[in-house]
């Protein structure tokens, strides 16, 4: 059962929420928001090697079968070849939208429902559903073969700034907001199925590949690691001095990627009886700036080479083993929110 939920706080205030705005009038299929899949009317699910999905402004997923770096702000997307950026669409509708990755990359479908930003979106692990978080306080399920949204998952009171998927066992969403919960729904239901207080705003999420164990961060600047079936605190890595906006398993689970608002990305020991101090290295050459947006990191999937946005316009890879700064790609005229590599 649930926990009861405090009621929510002015501390952390509506003030952040987005301003509703009009709703896009994009017609796409003649009426279908999502039918095509590989040019196919049959009715074919969205699969992880075929497309992109964006949210509103914020945030998106990628999956595709080349290497393509992602990165999005201002409005335009960019695909990097050897480094050189080329401008693939340019993104003006508010909802989430999807992408083909082939051909003129165009857009094929539009997702309506949410009333804020989407700040995080996941894939199922059958790449049939999509899941959002959204600045609206909502978590929403879409059924990418139809277009339509599911469920809407009910249960935080502010912004919710992160969302991750279990990769084994029962699928089950993670989410952290400001009002200083971590959530845990099972996609079949409505509300959520455990609620876990903390002390402050939640701001970045990690799930363990086994399932066994939870990574925040937050404005109190440190990662905590959970116990999933007990709900309560494992042990605490401190290092970054500024919010952790954040937080990624390593392919080989062995370690784990966060990136922070003091304009550093840093490794962790997350293996079980690891020495006291877990950090393993830091990453620089990626300055937050001035939008102090919520900017994230992430692992190439050989675990090799680390990936963030950056404050300066530039979208930084690392070398994950020396820490040297491998590229560091122009292109942007604002904050890289988010970086990836994938198939690499």
């Amino acid at each position: 059962m649930a926990a009861e939920k405090r009621p929510a706080s002015n501390a952390f205030g509506s003030s952040q929420l987005v301003v509703k705005r009009q709703k896009s009038n994009v017609n796409l299929s003649d009426g279908k928001a999502i039918t095509v899949s590989n040019g196919n009317a049959a009715g074919g699910a969205l699969t992880q090697a075929t497309y992109r999905a964006f949210g509103r402004g914020f945030r998106y997923k990628i999956r595709h079968d080349g290497t393509v770096n992602r990165q999005w702000l201002n409005g335009q997307i960019y695909k990097y070849v050897i480094g050189v950026p080329k401008v693939v669409y340019q993104l003006t509708v508010p909802p989430t939208v999807l992408w083909r990755t082939y051909g003129q990359c165009d857009n094929f479908g539009v997702l309506t429902g949410h009333k804020g930003a989407v700040l995080d979106v996941q894939w199922s692990r059958d790449s049939r559903v999509l899941f959002s978080a959204s600045a609206d306080a909502t978590v929403a399920s879409w059924d990418l073969e139809t277009g339509l949204r599911i469920r809407r998952h009910e249960g935080h009171d502010e912004v919710i700034n992160c969302l991750d998927v279990s990769k084994r066992g029962e699928e089950l969403l993670v989410s952290g907001s400001d009002d200083g919960y971590i959530c845990i729904w099972d996609p079949r239901q409505k509300r959520s199925v455990e609620d876990i207080a903390t002390d402050f705003p939640i701001t970045s999420i990690a799930l363990a590949e086994a399932g066994n164990e939870l990574y925040s961060g937050g404005i109190d600047n440190d990662i905590k690691v959970w116990d999933m079936r007990k709900q309560s605190i494992v042990y605490t890595m401190a290092g970054h001095t500024d919010t952790v906006t954040s937080l990624q398993a390593s392919p080989d689970t062995q370690a784990l990627l966060s990136y922070s608002h003091d304009g550093t990305a840093r490794t962790w020991d997350v293996r079980p009886f690891a020495p006291v101090d877990r950090q393993i290295r830091t990453y620089v050459g990626a300055p937050l700036g001035l939008e102090k947006n919520l900017v994230r990191a992430s692992w190439n999937s050989k675990g090799d080479k680390i990936a963030a946005g950056s404050g300066d316009g530039t979208a930084v890879v690392w070398d994950a083993q020396s820490a040297k700064l491998l590229y560091k790609l122009p292109g942007h005229r604002g904050t890289v929110n988010d970086m990836e590599t994938l198939n690499d």
